[in-house]
């Protein structure tokens, strides 16, 4: 009943073009434990009004039948600034068409009135005890996608079986039910409430559970710039400083209110580095700043950026940020936990693609390290099973920028993650260090880490297929690679088969999934990298890194030799060439 998808797919009709209405109409949207991402647009292979029904109608029912009391405690529902002209979708509309179909059913519906960052529905799922929460973003992707994030009542985003569970009853529940389109039905209704001002207070209120240093915070003179890359975070940065006492950032004027069309990046990641950052390193000159913190369009993700005294920005991985923080958010622990035994119960996390510098701190310190597989939704839910047996998490991170700094959120999170970050430099500036220099002391301490990541895009998955299978039937069927270059193989782990190398009975600890690829070789000299498929993109990951005990001080011929393994990696086991592989740069 949406006017302009209707008119999209009756001008297909009438030009007979039976490619494009193939390409919308061939096969729906999968729902998998990240939801469902795709373009804005008409059919079923895309997000809009009808799609968003059907996907919640699914989702309801599925509730129904986990919780006898869904009715009494309900769901929350959050949404970004996203909007698509031609297709009349967005964020905010979709959010709505969501309460609407659960308020149908008699389910309460915490709907934000406002544009909220992602980690503030897990939190409001947590909080207010709710059965389910439900955020209405696609983070970081191009402008014309939305998406559709799901979590679960403890707080943390679905992991399997509740993904197949959900698209079972999705498939069940596709006609529309009465009054779906209507969603101005729920402005009267009593099952509609707005928890945007208690969620706010209390989210900040929590999150200073985590400052330890205020009066260092008001006097020091370090200055901050926040870019929210035209998304929802810069109203909500502001508050967390205030919240710190901290003078608030000189926001990006450019870059601070939602924009969906992102006018000023060409990618709306920060992830991306340099490019997407332009705008704020000119403002820090300006202004004299010497940290850049930048969130992605949604604020669960944080890059932050510091001059160096050369004059040049470095723009810190996702790696070094995660040392940095796990380092912080300990050292801060030890100092306000004189009980020595009490160390046995501190965890920290980070995904299995992610540098193991927590592990090399957690056997120097005393406490316990876990590795996940890749995605917060694995780091969440072990978050929330240590706690639960009273286990105390201080911090969890994976290198694609995310980190959760907060037990209060089960997910990652760019508004702690940015004041937390903003309190460890101005408490390193007292004692004259910058973030560089400390993370050159973590690492001389607890050892060099590494890291070197990045891809390559395919669009077809036919050759994604083609090239795993190569590297499990290398020199014959069923024979990994024994080598890549001059860099000899010393062990396999196959999270799509389910073999590893290094264990006794040759089978993987870590969850397995037949549905994406990941393979992880691990090299005689102590390299390790990791190939995978994205999820969410079209894109093949892959992931290296070399670590040295604490004493090598040779880094500059640790990042030659990384170097080397990257290009033997690239050229022997991705081939570019023979697969027509697209690389990040290009």
């Amino acid at each position: 009943q949406n006017p302009k998808t209707s008119a999209i797919v009756k001008q297909l009709v009438a030009e007979g073009n039976a490619g494009d209405l193939q390409k919308y109409f061939g096969s729906r949207m999968e729902f998998g434990t990240a939801g469902l991402r795709a373009a804005m647009g008409a059919g079923i292979s895309h997000m809009n009004d009808l799609t968003i029904i059907q996907t919640t109608q699914g989702f309801c029912r599925y509730l129904e039948k986990n919780f006898s009391d869904l009715k009494k405690r309900g769901v929350v529902i959050g949404f970004d600034a996203r909007a698509h002209l031609s297709s009349g979708g967005s964020s905010k509309r979709f959010a709505r068409l969501a309460a609407n179909t659960f308020i149908s059913q008699g389910v309460p519906v915490y709907l934000f009135s406002d544009i909220t960052p992602t980690p503030f529905v897990p939190y409001t799922v947590t909080h207010l005890k709710l059965c389910a929460g439900i955020m209405v973003t696609a983070s970081h992707n191009p402008k014309q996608d939305n998406g559709y994030k799901v979590y679960w009542e403890n707080g943390a985003q679905i992991i399997s079986p509740h993904d197949k569970g959900i698209s079972q009853a999705i498939e069940e529940n596709q006609e529309p039910w009465p009054q779906a389109w209507d969603d101005k039905l729920i402005d009267s209704s009593p099952l509609l409430h707005d928890p945007y001002a208690t969620v706010n207070k209390e989210y900040f209120k929590d999150i200073q559970k985590q400052c330890f240093h205020r009066n260092i915070n008001k006097e020091t003179s370090l200055k901050f710039v926040h870019t929210s890359v035209h998304g929802v975070g810069h109203k909500f940065v502001q508050l967390a400083f205030k919240a710190f006492d901290l003078s608030p950032p000189f926001a990006v004027p450019e870059q601070k209110d939602p924009d969906p069309e992102f006018p000023t990046v060409k990618y709306p990641n920060p992830e991306e580095g340099k490019g997407v950052l332009t705008l704020s390193f000119a403002l820090a000159e300006k202004d004299g700043a010497k940290i850049i913190l930048a969130n992605d369009p949604d604020a669960d993700r944080l890059a932050v950026a510091e001059k160096q005294e050369s004059g040049e920005w470095k723009v810190f991985s996702g790696n070094e940020l995660g040392a940095l923080l796990g380092w912080w958010i300990f050292t801060c622990w030890k100092n306000h936990n004189s009980d020595t035994c009490a160390i046995k119960d501190v965890y920290m996390l980070s995904s299995t693609v992610s540098s193991k510098i927590l592990r090399a701190i957690a056997l120097k310190e005393g406490f316990h390290f876990e590795e996940t597989l890749t995605g917060f939704k694995w780091m969440g839910n072990r978050a929330k099973q240590l706690m639960d047996q009273g286990k105390a998490v201080l911090f969890a991170f994976e290198e694609a920028i995310g980190y959760m700094c907060c037990p209060a959120v089960l997910d990652k999170d760019g508004v702690s993650a940015a004041v937390i970050t903003a309190e460890m430099a101005s408490f390193l500036a007292t004692r004259n260090l910058s973030l560089s220099q400390q993370l050159k002391a973590v690492y001389d301490e607890y050892g060099f880490h590494i890291t070197k990541a990045s891809y390559f895009i395919c669009h077809d998955a036919k050759v994604i297929q083609q090239l795993f299978d190569n590297l499990r039937n290398f020199d014959g069927k069923n024979t990994y690679p024994k080598s890549c270059g001059r860099f000899k193989v010393s062990g396999i782990r196959d999270l799509t088969t389910g073999y590893d190398s290094s264990q006794p009975d040759q089978k993987a600890i870590l969850p397995t999934s037949k549905s994406s690829q990941m393979i992880t070789f691990t090299f005689a000299n102590g390299g390790v990298a990791t190939m995978r498929t994205s999820g969410t993109e079209p894109k093949i990951k892959y992931y290296s890194e070399l670590c040295a005990p604490p004493g090598n001080s040779d880094v500059e011929q640790l990042k030659k030799e990384l170097d080397e393994l990257v290009s033997a990696l690239e050229k022997h086991f991705f081939q570019p060439e023979k697969n027509n592989l697209q690389r990040k740069t290009e």
